[in-house]
């Protein structure tokens, strides 16, 4: 069974929508059956909810964000994962650097859809930053598919652990 994380700050806006947009395109593609979707932060208040705003834009999208609990990233989460998706450098590298076997299966979300960037947080931001990064998200994740199957799926260096 494939499984992918994917990684943000305090998993409560851009890690559980982008988690949610990825399990909904993977249900609607070929590779439809047996995927592990998760989300973490790497700095997080365990067990909170998803932002309120990013609710209500998941509501728009027809997602249910209301049972989402924040979750932090480590070795225990890690080490079952074939492939780490990140919104920020500074995540990637944070990463790679604590947990360097980790380092040949984690990737930029925006580096899977083309060239590489930093998706913005939209925390404390208005209601349509809200809307944007999720249009933003599920535009590099559409884009990035075929890439992150590939990934997730054909490559034995993803399998790993320390």
């Amino acid at each position: 069974m494939p499984s992918i994380l994917v990684v943000c700050t305090a998993n409560q806006c851009r890690s559980p929508m982008a988690a949610a947009l990825l399990r909904r395109r993977l249900a609607d593609s070929p590779h439809r059956e047996g995927w592990r979707v998760t989300s973490a932060g790497t700095w997080v208040q365990p067990q909170a909810p998803a932002a309120s705003l990013m609710q209500r834009v998941a509501q728009e999208w027809g997602i249910d964000l209301r049972g989402h609990q924040a979750q932090e990233v480590g070795e225990p989460l890690l080490a079952d994962q074939d492939l780490v998706v990140v919104m920020e450098r500074g995540q990637k590298e944070a990463l790679a650097i604590e947990f360097p076997w980790v380092a040949p299966r984690l990737y930029l979300l925006s580096e899977l859809a083309g060239p590489a960037y930093d998706v913005a947080d939209p925390i404390d931001q208005a209601f349509d930053d809200y809307r944007a990064t999720a249009q933003e998200l599920d535009d590099l994740i559409g884009r990035g598919l075929t890439r992150i199957i590939d990934l997730a799926t054909h490559r034995p260096d993803l399998k790993i652990g320390r």
